[in-house]
Parts: C-alpha cells; structure tokens; sequence
C-alpha cells in the first residue's frame, strides 16, 4: 500500500482514511518502523521537562540536607557550642515547627509569585539559614538557622511536587514527581554518611549547594503554564508550553485543554479556607489530606528517627543497621519511581500499606518476645526484618505516592490554600509522631507497633474506597472527574 503526503502535510491511505501529521523527526522506511522514530522524537522534545525537574529536584535534595544535618552532627554541636541537652533538644525539633510554618504560606507564595517564584524564596531561606548555622558561636544563631532551613523545607515540600506535576506530559508525570522523593531520601543518606567524614560547620556549607544549583537553574527553566495560564499571561503561557514540549510539537490540544479549565474555574469566587469543605471540593481535600495522615501517623518519623535506639534496644548494631535502612531507602524508592506510571498510583499504596502493616507485625513481634524472654535468639533478627521491610515498604509507595496524588487533585484555583493545609497537616503528623514515639515506647514497645500497624490497616482501606487512580490522566481529567463525584 502506498502512501501519499498531501500539501497540507496529511496522509491520504487506501479506503480514504486520514492519518495525523508526522511528527517532527518521523521517517516512514520501507520496513514500518514510524514508532521507533516517534519514540525518539518524544524523547527528544523532553529534554526541557527533563532539565527543569531535574532543578527543582534540586529543592527536594535541600529538604533532605536540612532533615539529615542534625543525626551526624548532634555530638559536635554540643561540644563545640557548649549546649545543654535541652538547647540542642530546641534546635533539633525547631526546624518542624520551622517547615509548618512554611506549609502554612507556601500555596499563598506559590500562587503570587509563581512556582519559580516560591522555590527561589525557599532557596534564600535555606542559605540564609545554612549561613546562620556556620557562623553560629552560641544557641541563638543556631536556632535562628534551623527555623530558616525549616521553613524553606516547608515550602519545598509543597512546591516542588507542584510545579513538576504542572509541566510534565500525563504518561511521566508520576515517574517524575516520584524523584523529589529519591532526592529527600538520597541525601538524607549522604548527610549522614558525609556528616560522620566533615565537621557540622563544613556540613552547613556544603547544604548551600543545591540551593545554589536551583537558584542559577532558575534562569533558564520555564515557569509552569498552567499557573501562566491562571495569571491570564497568554503569550507567556503558549511560550512556556512549547519549550517544555518542543518547537515541532503541536500543543494546541493542550493548551486548549487547559485554556478552557481556567476559564471555567475563573468564573468560581476566590477560595477561601471554609470554601474547601463545600461538596465540589471536600472530595479531594479528603483524599488529600487523608493520605497524609496515612503517611505521617503510621510510625515513619519515629521509626525514622529512632532507628538507632530501635536496633540497639533490639540487640542488633545500630551502625550496620541505620547504613543499610539508608541505602535500601534509596534503592527502593528508585524502583517505585520506576513503576508509578506504569503499575499506577493504587496499587503501589496497596502494596505499600500492606508491607507497613507485615513490618510493624515482625518489630512489633520482636519486642514481644524480649519482653516476655521468649526465643531471644530470634529477637534481633525479626527486628532488623521489620524495620527493613518497612521502610521498604515506605519506600516504594506511602513516601512518595501522596506527594504525587496531593499535586494532582486540586484544581487550580483551590490548589495553594488546598496544598497548604495538606503540607501543614503533613508536617504535624511528622512532629506528632516523632514527639510521642518514645512515650509510647515506654507504656509498651511492642503495643507501639500494633498500633502503628493498625493505623496502616486503615490506610489500606482508604486508599480503596477513596483514592482515585489518576494514572495517565491529564491533571485536568483529574480534577474535573473528582469535581463530578464531589457534586453528585
């Protein structure tokens, strides 16, 4: 069969049909191999999407800096600055306090100055802090320096998801949303490997350099088109699209599609907070922020930040256990990232949940046997097997899969107060948790985890009856089939 290219750059073939246009780079051979090119120009076109989520990942990679400093350096900060334990005690978990207050205004930054806008000031917040922390001879600076790097992790923590949700293609929007989660964990991990090699102060510089790596970034990734869009920056808008898409990409489809979104909800009043619990909009709100309880008061901060005492009271070394939790964190949380856009956003929390739930069980088993001194030989190993399985667990799913679906529900003109409250409430958990952990230890350690994987069980259930599947959805199918059940 014979083809024959029109003047209008279409393809007539037999029977009449009609094909599209060929896409830039597309070759048809003698041998039919059109896929393979189109392939190769979709990757091609990509490389803008691929740069600027690489920059704002560098803001995920900050986050982690700032979450990991205080583990490897508590011992030199204390001896150096002469702090009691109850200073360095402030200065650990005033960076929480720090990030809640940046959930607090991130939507409301994001959405004045844009999603560049709000990671440029997170990136001055986290230097300035990071200065603050270096030149620091006393508590006060410190503390000053720990609440500046907790609120430009505050901000990041909901921005970043943000803008990579905005500018990524449907078929790669998990997969890249997922690597802000990769970044945190990754340099968590380095922190703490690093920080045990270089002093606290040679520690606080060396967190400047991701904020340096986003801030020159900046200069040359696009903002996200759809807040252009909402900003009713037309040209800007179009602009942005095509340099994220490529020059010989068609995007009228696209922009079209979002176009007509933003018409729709600029007709809506400005939201307010109480406007979130009307019917269109309780339904993503609840998913929302539903998932971030699920996240957050399922045990992770405390586990987390107690793994050490956790392997030592369990009989196992603490150093050999933490290095291997940091490393299989990594790995895992790569191996999710992979399959997000392909195995889908549920089923990845199902199998999550369900690995939390075995995890609790076998540490929770664990302290049930050295507590009744039953097969004591057996108590090591079951707990160096549940918390591996569940930070595995965490890894691959409940870690970063909230994130994802938090940046996809909310339509846009709910999206910053919406996040807001999501990233808050997510960051509350994180402090709740992590301040109860050891007063939960010690009513039961076993009880804990019971009750850590009852919570999990939960968490199941709701990501079944809840959580949409928003794999490979526009966000604005997304948002408008969530609005439909919402109204209904």
């Amino acid at each position: 069969m014979a083809d024959i290219r029109s003047s209008e750059g279409e393809e007539k073939c037999e029977g009449g049909l009609m094909r599209a246009p060929l896409l830039a780079g597309e070759r048809i051979g003698a041998n039919g191999d059109e896929e393979l090119a189109v392939k190769k120009s979709s990757k091609e076109e990509r490389c803008m999407v691929y740069l600027s989520t690489f920059i704002a990942v560098c803001g995920s990679y900050a986050f982690g800096s700032c979450a990991g400093y205080s583990s490897p350096t508590q011992a030199a900060i204390v001896r150096d600055v002469n702090l009691s334990l109850a200073e360095y005690s402030l200065f650990g978990s005033i960076l929480t306090f720090g990030a809640m207050i940046g959930a607090i205004t991130s939507g409301k930054i994001a959405d004045n100055t844009g999603r560049k806008g709000a990671m440029i000031v997170s990136s001055g917040f986290c230097t300035a802090g990071w200065l603050s922390i270096y030149f620091a001879q006393g508590a006060l600076l410190l503390d000053i320096g720990r609440l500046a790097t907790g609120y430009g992790m505050g901000v990041f923590s909901y921005v970043v998801p943000v803008f990579i949700a905005e500018i990524a293609p449907k078929d790669l929007r998990g997969s890249l949303t997922t690597i802000n989660q990769l970044m945190i964990c990754a340099a968590v991990s380095v922190s703490f490997v690093i920080g045990t090699l270089l002093s606290w102060r040679a520690l606080a510089l060396i967190g400047i350099v991701p904020c340096a790596v986003l801030l020159l970034g900046m200069l040359i990734i696009p903002e996200s088109p759809r807040w252009l869009a909402k900003q009713g920056k037309q040209k800007e808008f179009e602009a942005s699209l095509r340099r994220l898409r490529g020059k010989d990409a068609d995007i009228s489809a696209e922009a079209d599609e979002i176009q007509d979104y933003i018409e729709t909800l600029e007709r809506l009043p400005k939201a307010k907070l109480f406007d979130l619990i009307q019917r269109q909009y309780i339904r993503s709100v609840t998913i929302g922020v539903g998932l971030m309880v699920c996240q957050q008061f399922g045990g992770i901060n405390g586990i987390c930040f107690y793994t050490s005492s956790i392997f030592e009271s369990a009989g196992f070394p603490a150093d050999i256990g933490t290095i291997t939790y940091a490393i299989l964190q990594v790995i895992i949380t790569a191996v999710g990232a992979y399959f997000i856009d392909r195995a889908g956003r549920k089923p990845l929390l199902v199998i999550s949940g369900t690995g939390l739930v075995l995890g609790c069980l076998l540490a929770g088993s664990s302290f049930y046997l050295k507590e009744h001194e039953i097969a004591l030989g057996a108590v090591p190993g079951l707990a160096v097997a549940g918390i591996l399985v569940y930070i595995g667990a965490f890894s691959v799913g409940m870690g970063a899969v909230p994130w994802v679906v938090m940046s996809e529900i909310f339509p846009i003109n709910i999206k910053g107060i919406a996040g807001s409250l999501a990233t808050l409430v997510n960051w509350f958990g994180a402090w709740a948790c992590s301040f109860t952990f050891n007063f939960l230890m010690s009513w039961s350690s076993y009880g804990t985890f019971l009750l850590y994987a009852a919570v999990n069980a939960i968490a199941i259930v709701f990501v079944i009856k809840v959580v949409p599947e928003t794999k490979g959805r526009s966000l604005e199918q997304i948002q408008a089939s969530i609005n439909v059940h919402g109204r209904n």
